[in-house]
Order: structure tokens, then C-alpha cells, then sequence
């Protein structure tokens, strides 16, 4: 085996302007939306909050209205 295949990738963190944009809202709207429970489970580095994709990705499904 190669090193390389062996490699552990870090996963995509995305900081609150990133994830904003993901989701296509204002880091305003994102934070309060963060601060009443209603938004994406954060990643907490210390006092900083991150965000992947595929967390980003499940928040936007359970946003869907009914049809």
C-alpha cells in the first residue's frame, strides 16, 4: 500500500460567511437562526462555530414545505 491511499482527509468546514452563502441567507440571518436552535448543528473550535455540507444539505431538506 501506497501512503497516499492511507491519508486521512480533514473533513470541508465551512465558516458562518461560507455557510451563509451556501444556504443562500445573510450570516445575520444564519446567526440568528444559529442562537434559537433552528439552524444547522455547528462544529464549536473554541469560540468559533463551522459548518459542513453535508449537515448544510440536511438543514436545507427539513426547510422544504409540504406540497
Amino acid at each position: 500500500m501506497s501512503a497516499k491511499t492511507n491519508e486521512i482527509q480533514p473533513p470541508v468546514l465551512l465558516k458562518a460567511a461560507e455557510a451563509a452563502a451556501w444556504c443562500r441567507i445573510t450570516v445575520g440571518t444564519l446567526n440568528h437562526l444559529r442562537i434559537h436552535g433552528r439552524f444547522a448543528p455547528a462544529i464549536r473550535v473554541g469560540r468559533r462555530c463551522f459548518w459542513t455540507p453535508e449537515g448544510l444539505n440536511e438543514w436545507l431538506e427539513s426547510q422544504r414545505e409540504p406540497a
